[in-house]
């Protein structure tokens, strides 16, 4: 199978996959279905369009219509099964995971097949990757994943892409390399989710004092969240101290 072909192939189960993810939150949002074709167009080309305007290139989704299929279709499926769809979130997380795993490999090779350095490959593999789903996220005012501390997102993308650019520059790059590298990074993903995984937080307590030194983390930052002292529970027993000093609000005279 030749290179564009392959890359062509992947491109559209990416989108699909990236498409019904983005379609799944329109659905758990009870957007109709025009926002949850919105959501998945934007979920499945958005990081390929970031990328090949960086490259300098007609973006894949204009030069071959066919990858605005998979869009369409994905929000199809989603609202003709949408009342025997469960746990909508985790349908999302493992779809989105999916995207994420076939586009850090596309992106990374299609940039390598420009001409471009292997940092500058990277970079665009893992834009491929995170793009769709930030644009998704915030057009759905939801945190976007690349910002969400509580669990790896960017890593498993950069790690795939880093994997992608070695194989192709070993010249073992192909489908079977190509499909390994996503299974991979989809992998990595999942059980980064499932295991909670997350990488160092800044410590929380800043002020015009400086840091207060209760707030301290009971364990690692790189595992499972840990507990901080002084968080929210403390917070909030604050919050109730004040309530009950200045009283239910009298009646006015």
């Amino acid at each position: 199978m030749e290179s564009s072909t392959l890359l062509l192939w992947f491109d559209l189960v990416g989108v699909f996959f990236f498409a019904l993810s983005g379609s799944l939150l329109a659905a758990r949002k009870n957007i109709d279905i025009t926002g949850g074709l919105v959501l998945g167009l934007l979920a499945g080309l958005g990081g390929g369009i970031m990328r090949d305007v960086m490259l300098g290139v007609t973006p894949l989704a204009l030069a071959q219509p066919v990858l605005l299929v998979p869009p369409f279709v994905a929000s199809a499926v989603v609202y003709l099964m949408g009342a025997h769809l469960h746990r909508v979130r985790t349908l999302i997380i493992v779809f989105d995971a999916a995207g994420l795993g076939l586009f850090c490999t596309f992106g990374t090779a299609r940039a390598l097949d420009h001409g471009m350095p292997v940092a500058s490959a990277l970079l665009l593999g893992v834009v491929t990757a995170v793009g769709g789903g930030l644009l998704r996220d915030v057009v759905a005012n939801e945190i976007p994943a690349v910002f969400n501390g509580s669990d790896l997102y960017v890593i498993p993308a950069a790690t795939g892409a880093a994997l992608t650019a070695l194989a192709v520059s070993t010249d073992t790059w192909g489908p079977v390399a190509a499909a390994v590298l996503s299974a991979f990074t989809f992998t990595f993903r999942m059980v980064a989710w499932r295991l909670q995984w997350r990488v160092p937080a800044p410590m929380r307590g800043w002020s015009m004092r400086g840091i207060d030194t209760r707030l301290r983390r009971d364990r690692p930052v790189f595992g499972r969240p840990g507990r901080m002292r002084g968080d929210d529970d403390e917070l909030r027993r604050d919050e109730d101290v004040d309530d009950y000093r200045d009283g239910p609000p009298g009646p006015r005279r």
